[in-house]
């Protein structure tokens, strides 16, 4: 597998990362652990996870994610090869969040001993905290870099304006400074990060990280009307979509994965790939075909028409 550059954080991943936010909750321990192991069989090696996962699901905390891929990590021994990524900053199950000194600290011991490991690859500030000065946020993950715990920092759904801001105060302070982001995007998600986000990375030479890259599971073809929603953990994540605009870009999906011979969500992830800006887009399975899915997709190169065609149903 062909491993790209993530940014300047001296890490190299395959074009695909694998989201840990279904460990625990809709992927169980050992469906968690299996797809963890045909991940890896295949040459891919970037996971990403956060301290919240899953804290949505009744009678979750926070932590289960870390908790089942440190178990996973131990029992596999394989730590150094498979490039680690979790998140800091929303609220936990006991009320804390934020970018503060003291949060980050504690917040990355606890990741790390549910990780089971002593170090983390690439440790991001899951959302903007602006009650937080970005100088105390990045005094705290140098401090973390300086002790080893933390390999490189990054950042998650940052607006423009906030994420310069940030590679302005480690420049001038002379602080390690995020070298990645991790924006929402997909065809469905696409002004969030066109333009000025983009224009950020590009000029900063981030390595970019997308998520939801098949718009929580709608851009595969399964919920095409209310009904097919009843009863499904994201019914609230996907019901946006089914309007007008997400049924243009189903069925312009629908015949450019004819035409390809592919499945509609490989083709969604194959056209998050084609831009140039993303290093890997993270998507997540909850059992092996949707995984075999999702790794193939990066050997699905689109021709420029299917690419101008889903840009202009999706515009």
């Amino acid at each position: 597998m062909k491993k790209r550059k993530l940014g300047s954080t001296g890490l190299e991943i395959a074009p695909l990362v694998l989201g840990g936010n279904v460990f625990g909750w809709t992927a169980d321990r050992a469906t968690t652990f299996k797809l963890l192991d045909a991940f890896v069989a295949a040459g891919f090696n970037a996971i990403d996870t956060a301290d919240v996962y899953s804290k949505w699901v009744p009678g979750h905390m926070g932590g289960e994610s870390e908790t089942v891929l440190g178990e996973w990590i131990r029992q596999r021994g394989n730590r150094s090869k498979v490039i680690v990524a979790t998140k800091v900053g929303l609220e936990m199950g006991d009320g804390s969040k934020g970018l503060s000194r003291s949060h980050i600290l504690r917040s990355a011991e606890d990741s790390l001993r549910r990780l089971q490991t002593d170090y983390i690859d690439l440790y991001q500030s899951h959302i903007d905290d602006p009650d937080t000065p970005l100088e105390e946020t990045l005094r705290a993950h140098a401090d973390l870099i300086q002790q080893g715990k933390v390999r490189a920092i990054g950042a998650s759904n940052y607006k423009p304006e906030r994420l310069q801001a940030a590679l302005d105060v480690s420049t001038k302070a002379g602080l390690p400074s995020y070298q990645t982001l991790q924006p929402h995007y997909s065809l469905l998600e696409r002004a969030e990060y066109e333009g000025p986000l983009e224009s950020v990375c590009e000029r900063a030479g981030l390595g970019v990280i997308s998520y939801f890259p098949l718009a929580a599971g709608f851009l595969s073809g399964k919920y095409r009307s209310a009904s097919d929603l009843e009863g499904k953990p994201r019914t609230r994540m996907v019901e946006k979509y089914l309007n007008e605009r997400g049924f243009r870009v189903l069925d312009t999906l629908d015949r450019v994965a004819t035409k390809h011979r592919a499945t509609a969500a490989k083709v969604a992830v194959a056209w998050v790939l084609s831009r140039s800006s993303i290093t890997a887009p993270i998507a997540s399975a909850t059992n092996l075909g949707q995984l075999n899915d999702l790794i193939s997709s990066v050997d699905l190169a689109l021709d420029q028409d299917s690419i101008d065609l889903l840009n202009q149903a999706s515009a």
